[in-house]
């Protein structure tokens, strides 16, 4: 929903009534991933997708219909093997959809409206929603901000909306969207909710360090996955924007100092990733010091296997633990077998993806198991076909 925040908030604030509907959980090779919303008003008019046109027209029919009656609902989307070209999925794989109307007087209206304002800023919230529970608090509210405040209610007293708010700032700060278990009492107890979290948060940064030739490469290749990339160097003959365009910022600095103020001002997460290509061991030594003491989601440093032998020794001597030393990614990037810069830059961002989705970056081809992974689905709502 979040990805068509501006349009979607124009339809909020306008007095224009209309259903959104939004993966709430996948399995299989579904094509989109929990978030992903197609939004209608009562013209036909829509908005994003829910699965790149597999399943669109149906579920387009279904906003329309909760439009007219104002009762949301949790629709699956599956196949078999004999029939999966039948059904449009010719991908494969499950979707379960939650269509909710959103009508002119509903509660929901006015959280939904807050953090697709926010988000279309470019300021952090999140929406957090049940999609599965007793039906009538399906679909119910809250917009969380970072500092835990919130708006909205999920109908069952300020404990659940209390518990519900800590769980979904939890996902915000490391700017996650996915889903949340509590029970309606706020805790483990009483009836399970299931509560779709979707997060507003600013790009995942990446901080390449060292303005060697492979960092303008690495910064083109974070750019193009939607890092916001900062290139960072004490030299300044070398730090320069003109030798740098792929980057965001360029910043003359030593790089455990800069390192260190960013840390200490809030602006490091665990989608963070710390690429460090100085070579040089009286810049790298103290800034991986440093980083591997972060809650950064990636640390990798250019080298050889003596050089990280070396290394991994001076670390040790500035008492840095074995736990994170096992962090370090080092030689840093997958082997692809690449020269060049560009390659370089491909085989540690392909490490980075694989990192962060918890995947062994080996080849597709005679594995086995699905190629996306995907969040267990949290309900078994009715099965929809699609005509």
């Amino acid at each position: 929903m979040l990805d068509i925040a501006s349009e979607l908030h124009a339809w909020c604030v306008a007095p224009r009534e209309f259903a959104l509907a939004t993966v709430v959980a996948v399995s299989g090779s579904a094509p989109r991933g929990p978030g992903s919303s197609l939004a209608v008003d009562d013209r036909g008019t829509a908005l994003g997708s829910v699965s790149g046109g597999c399943v669109e027209g149906a579920v387009h029919e279904l906003c329309l219909e909760a439009i007219r009656t104002g009762t949301p609902g949790v629709h699956r989307f599956g196949y078999s093997d004999d029939d999966a070209f039948a059904v449009g999925l010719t991908c494969g794989g499950v979707l379960d959809v939650l269509v909710a109307p959103v009508r002119t007087g509903d509660p929901v209206r006015p959280v939904l409206g807050s953090v697709l304002a926010t988000a279309a800023r470019g300021d952090r919230a999140a929406l957090a929603r049940v999609v599965a529970g007793p039906p009538e608090r399906l679909g119910r509210a809250l917009a969380v901000r970072d500092d835990g405040s919130y708006e909205g209610g999920l109908g069952g007293g300020a404990a659940l909306d209390r518990a519900a708010a800590g769980r979904a700032r939890a996902l915000l700060l490391a700017g996650r969207t996915g889903t949340a278990e509590l029970g309606q009492a706020g805790g483990l107890c009483g009836e399970p909710l299931t509560l779709l979290v979707e997060s507003a948060a600013a790009p995942p940064r990446m901080l390449v360090f060292g303005a060697v030739d492979f960092a303008g490469a690495l910064a083109r290749a974070g750019s193009f996955l939607g890092y916001r990339v900062t290139v960072c160097d004490a030299r300044p003959v070398f730090a320069t924007p003109e030798r740098f365009p792929g980057a965001d910022e360029v910043v003359v600095d030593w790089p455990h100092r800069y390192l260190a103020a960013e840390a200490e001002a809030g602006r490091l997460d665990a989608r963070t990733a710390v690429c460090v290509l100085t070579h040089d061991a009286k810049f790298d030594v103290p800034l991986l010091a440093l980083a591997l003491r972060l809650p950064v989601g990636y640390v990798g440093a250019l080298g050889s296997r003596l050089t990280h032998d070396h290394r991994l020794a001076r670390l040790r001597e500035e008492g840095l633990p074995e736990e994170a030393l096992t962090r370090l990614r080092s030689p840093i990037g997958l082997d692809l077998g690449g020269h060049t810069a560009e390659e370089t830059a491909l085989s540690v961002a392909a490490e980075i993806v694989a990192l962060r989705h918890g995947a062994p970056g080996t080849p597709l081809t005679g594995a086995t198991g699905p190629v996306h992974r995907r969040p267990t689905l949290p309900t078994s709502p009715a099965r929809t076909k699609v005509p």
